[in-house]
């Protein structure tokens, strides 16, 4: 590829325009953060004041997602169990979640059930912060929608690229553009400033082998991208399955009845995140004062 169009692509996903830009509330929380005397009541009291953002946010938490067997029913709650982190990230995934709805449902549904597959195998690895790796699931793709909306002739090129020549949107991506969506997520939520636990595995989904401090969240969410796909949910054009990463096989060292019950939880909880957008958006509408 010519190096000229390369250095162009990289400047334009790196100066994404098109996708939403973050509500100014991640300032302040993060700025309420880094100040010890702030209360997680403080902080739930600044959250609520945006009704939607609010409403989405105790959805997800009371969501299959995460699986808390009681419900939680105040944001203090929900930041306490979750941590800042999972929050500032849930905050993100929030101002996207209509966007990648109405840009790509079959991939919005892919990561929803991705974000299953992690919670599930993170709580049964005993991973500490499964709520992280499951947050960090639900956002693995968005370097795919960057790309989308930044490169559309491009995009129709890969799209044609993946039906004609039977092969995945992230070789033809990694042909045509010389990147691919991985490292352009990589890239986003590094701008978005999360923490290196969630950028590094989001970055190297596609390949474990590459993360240098995060190889059992990022192999996680490897498996479960594969997964998931695996079992047709919400794959979307790109149909073709890639293959099992061996640094990531090891580091789970699943057994085939792992495999089997994990399988059958997944399957259980998918059925619960099925309309899970519009649930979310109808809850928002019945919050929003008249």
């Amino acid at each position: 590829m010519d190096e000229t169009k390369r250095l162009q692509f990289r400047k334009a996903l790196r100066e994404v325009k098109n996708l939403p830009t973050l509500p100014g509330i991640i300032t302040k929380l993060t700025r309420m953060a880094e100040d010890p005397d702030t209360t997680t009541d403080q902080m739930g009291k600044v959250i609520s004041k945006d009704h939607i953002l609010a409403a989405k946010l105790l959805k997800l938490v009371n969501s299959a997602f995460y699986g808390f067997p009681q419900k939680i029913s105040s944001l203090s709650s929900a930041i306490i169990l979750l941590g800042f982190n999972v929050i500032k990230s849930l905050i993100i995934s929030s101002s996207i979640f209509e966007f990648m709805e109405s840009q790509d449902v079959e991939l919005w549904e892919h990561s929803l059930g991705c974000a299953v597959v992690c919670n599930v195998l993170a709580k049964r690895l005993n991973v500490s912060d499964p709520e992280e790796i499951s947050t960090a699931g639900l956002i693995h793709d968005i370097g795919k929608v960057a790309i989308k909306m930044e490169l559309k002739p491009e995009f129709e090129m890969l799209r044609q690229m993946i039906h004609e020549r039977e092969i995945s949107m992230l070789v033809a991506e990694q042909e045509l553009l010389g990147l691919d969506h991985a490292e352009v997520g990589g890239w986003l939520a590094k701008s978005w400033n999360l923490p290196p636990k969630l950028v590094e595995p989001i970055a190297c989904h596609h390949n474990p082998k590459e993360a240098k401090h995060e190889q059992l969240a990022t192999a996680i969410i490897h498996f479960s991208d594969i997964f998931i796909r695996g079992l047709g949910y919400g794959h979307g054009e790109d149909v073709w399955v890639p293959p099992l990463s061996k640094t990531a096989w090891e580091l789970l060292n699943l057994s085939p009845e792992a495999l089997d019950e994990i399988l059958e939880e997944v399957e259980e909880k998918l059925w619960d995140v099925k309309g899970f957008s519009l649930d979310i958006q109808s809850e928002a509408e019945r919050i929003v004062p008249s």
